[in-house]
């Protein structure tokens, strides 16, 4: 087994110093060549290379665990520490975090409920932890920022991905989780027993190992590439050669196996049952740690290869060691193909779902096809045409003012052909229309038109003309949620789109485009010399949905109510008495809302979901006076108010009444008492609204993107790290779906207000790679506030 020349491992040295069981090791930092290993007799030891000989030095031994110490990271140099840091986990439930120059801890993390059994560190000094309570942790310095849940037994590894914001987990339940901001993106099943080990191959690519005795290469889209046999017993560990993909596993089998090219290229026996762990050191070498309490290291360099008597003493003990490998028929390996040109890299949720990306300053439109399981482009996209459209918010076609012009590319060698679409027009007339003046196989209307309507999804005019029927009911005109008209007014304020009272202003005359400010719509005194400010964040209160039509409202109640079921039905006295709150809280009459009109009103939302939606556009009114938002969000009502809006998010529901629990949510934030219900609820209520992503909603994405910066408000103002965490998670994983700009910009403010003044949560969102999820929106050419408010963003991180 010894024979041939330098591509076989062989013996370096063999290092005496823990009591008990390695069960840990990792490649350090400092000293150069050097690592750490931690063990069952509690302590953790940093190695040196040995000048003289091939041997390492004991460098400090380092205690602070009252258990077994099971597992260890090495968290990169940062300007504080720059030699780097030292993570270790062990059976008490802690982990410890050493300099590399004291054997005392620098700080405990406190936390987990059970023993933390691996550890992995990403940049900007993020640590995940995984432990056998089923969830996974990450650590920011010394604060808890996220728990992962979802595993439902132990989670015996994990590792964070090179692309930020992507970390594994591997666990007891036999799957492997992908999570991305916090979040489970994609669940991995194909191992057959514990999941014990991950290593990362690349930023799409990685390795796990099992009990099942096997290694399995996948791609982050969850294929599994390739399976490797060779082991007869559990593999513990994984760990893979610098800049290849070749990699060592270690196990339950006695073995240390090396794999090259897809092989087992070599197998090393140990005199130890089991072979707990194993790390690959820069120089290729491979450190092994066992249950015989010996640390051993492997080189293909003869200048390292320990000396014959060496060698010949190891022999000798494996000798003296009994092997009883154990054989296991594992069947027949079905490798799923790979599958071809991978256009987008995350599989669509459903078919026809479009999604819009960004290539070369283009931007394209794609489509998920189920059947064939690929995206398929089905046109660019273009959103302006110079100033005109700054002036109007239109775009220029044939001389004309349309809302937009898409450019639609029916085969990927034919001509491209634009096609013109204003709010106003009927998409399916429109797209016959185009398929007809461009002689086009009319087999295309229904992508067309769906194209047209998943990119215009939500705009509606100010015009009452006819051509709108009520979406709900088919009837008249009261839509719930409409915007008040598109924000083109050059004075409109940016969060409600509507032109703003100016004080001081002979008539409520429109300022001059230039400098308008984006929260009051006054132009900015400017010199000549334009320096943009940033007028966007911190924010300092909270943005509310104010737009009302109180006629149109109740004439809706009072038509439903017509049709309501007995037991609803609401009297004449009722619905007179609703009227009155509405005055009363729309600012139309100075009285204060009474306890018989909420009562009434609580009754009315309480309508089968349906019909509900005028009666929780009342409410989401009434909730902005002081004495509605003291009576729902205080102390003895709040239980039931919460259940009922939360109720509302469900992503099955009514988009309607998703819509409008949404913006009552909002508008909670105007008064302290119902602030301080939505922060003692806030894990609830973002855990729920951030579902109603899913319906692709103009208007539910602003609501839930306004959601986000209330919170982001109030947190501005009292240091919460685990609630800007999530905050950060739900604008990351928000701002992957939304497309709509006025969505983006509050999310964008929201982001900026959250890490403004505060460097742990500047780290945290770059660890969740939201710098990268944002640039594209700095070139954005309209709105202008967008772009501006993204550069100040950037700016921070």
């Amino acid at each position: 087994a010894m024979a041939g020349e330098g591509s076989t491992f062989r013996l370096r040295c063999s290092l005496l110093g823990h009591g008990q069981d390695v069960r840990g090791l990792t490649r350090g930092l400092f000293p150069e060549g050097g690592f750490v290993s931690v063990s069952r007799d509690r302590t953790a030891r940093l190695w040196a290379p040995d000048g003289l000989n091939r041997s390492f030095t004991e460098m400090h031994c380092m205690s602070g665990h009252s258990n077994f110490v099971s597992c260890v990271c090495i968290i990169p140099p940062s300007d504080l520490y720059p030699r780097g840091l030292i993570a270790t986990g062990g059976n008490d439930h802690n982990i410890c975090i050493f300099t590399v120059d004291n054997p005392a801890p620098l700080y405990v993390l406190k936390g987990h409920k059970n023993t933390v059994c691996s550890l992995s560190s990403g940049k900007f000094g993020t640590l995940l932890s995984g432990s056998w309570d089923t969830t996974a942790k990450v650590w920011l310095n010394d604060r808890c920022m996220m728990t992962l849940q979802g595993h439902t037994a132990a989670i015996w590894a994990v590792k964070i991905l090179p692309e930020q914001g992507l970390m594994l987990t591997g666990s007891a339940d036999k799957t492997i989780k992908l999570w991305k901001a916090g979040r489970c993106e994609r669940t991995f099943t194909g191992h057959e027993d514990c999941v014990r080990g991950l290593a990362i191959l690349s930023e799409m690519e990685f390795l796990s190992c099992a009990n099942d005795a096997s290694v399995r290469r996948w791609h982050i889209s969850g294929e599994c590439l390739q399976v490797y046999y060779g082991h007869t017993n559990y593999i513990y560990s994984i760990s893979v050669f610098p800049r290849c993909k070749d990699f060592v596993t270690t196990g339950e089998d006695r073995s240390l196996r090396i794999w090259k090219q897809g092989e087992c290229a070599q197998t090393i026996r140990l005199p130890a049952q089991s072979v707990w762990c194993c790390c690959v050191l820069d120089n290729g070498d491979i450190v092994v740690g066992a249950s015989d309490g010996i640390i051993r290291v492997f080189t293909e360099s003869l200048e390292r290869t320990a000396s014959a008597e060496e060698i010949q003493a190891f022999e000798n003990e494996l000798a003296q060691a009994s092997i009883d490998p154990k054989t296991g028929d594992l069947g027949d390996i079905n490798a799923d193909d790979l599958p071809g040109r991978e256009h987008l890299k995350d599989p669509g949720t459903r078919d026809g779902q479009t999604r819009l990306i960004k290539d070369n300053g283009k931007v394209e439109a794609y489509q998920w096809s189920v059947s064939e399981g690929r995206w398929i482009k089905i046109g660019d996209v273009v959103g302006s045409s110079g100033a005109t459209q700054q002036t109007s918010g239109k775009v220029l076609f044939e001389g004309k003012e349309y809302d937009y012009v898409f450019t639609i590319d029916v085969n990927e060698n034919g001509p491209s052909y634009k096609l013109p679409y204003n709010i106003t027009d009927d998409p399916w007339l429109t797209a016959y229309n185009f398929l007809q003046k461009n002689d086009l196989n009319p087999m295309f209307l229904d992508q067309v038109a769906k194209f047209i309507m998943d990119n215009t999804k939500g705009q509606t005019l100010l015009s009452t003309s006819n051509q709108f029927s009520d979406p709900f009911t088919g009837a008249g005109r009261y839509v719930p949620g409409s915007s008040s008209g598109s924000s083109t007014i050059a004075g409109a304020d940016p969060f409600t789109g509507a032109g703003r009272y100016v004080p001081g202003s002979a008539s409520n005359a429109v300022p001059p485009v230039g400098g308008v400010d984006p929260f009051t719509g006054m132009g900015a005194y400017q010199t000549t010399a334009v320096k943009v400010e940033n007028i966007y964040f911190p924010k300092k209160d909270a943005v509310t949905f104010d737009q009302a039509n109180p006629t149109q409202i109740l004439g809706k109640l009072k038509e439903l109510n017509g049709s309501a079921a007995e037991e609803h039905k609401l009297t004449e006295d009722d619905l007179i008495i609703l009227e009155k709150l509405l005055s009363a809280t729309c600012n139309t009459s100075a009285e204060t809302p009474t306890a018989q009109q909420l009562q009434t009103l609580w009754r009315a939302v309480n309508w089968p979901e349906d019909i509900v939606f005028p009666a929780l556009d009342i409410l989401r009114l009434s909730v902005r006076h002081p004495t509605v938002n003291e009576n729902f969000c205080s102390e003895k009502e709040h239980v039931q108010f919460i259940i009922l809006l939360l109720k509302f998010l469900n992503p099955k529901g009514k988009q309607a009444n998703q819509l409008l629990a949404l913006r009552a949510l909002c508008n909670c934030f105007v008064s302290h008492a119902g602030q301080k219900l939505m922060m003692e609820q806030r894990d609830e209520i973002m855990t729920q609204a951030i579902e109603t992503k899913s319906g692709n909603n103009k208007n539910i994405h602003i609501a839930l993107a306004t959601l986000t910066l209330n919170y982001a408000v109030c947190l501005h103002k009292v240091n919460n790290v685990e609630g800007k965490a999530q905050c950060l998670s739900v604008i990351s994983t928000v701002m992957e779906v939304v497309q709509d700009l006025e969505a983006i910009f509050r999310l964008l403010v929201a982001l900026g207000t959250l890490i403004s003044d505060d460097t742990n949560a500047v780290q945290l969102a770059k660890s969740l790679g939201v710098d990268s999820q944002i640039k594209k929106y700095a070139s954005v050419s309209e709105p202008a506030k967008v772009k501006e408010c993204c550069r100040f963003v950037l700016n921070l991180l």
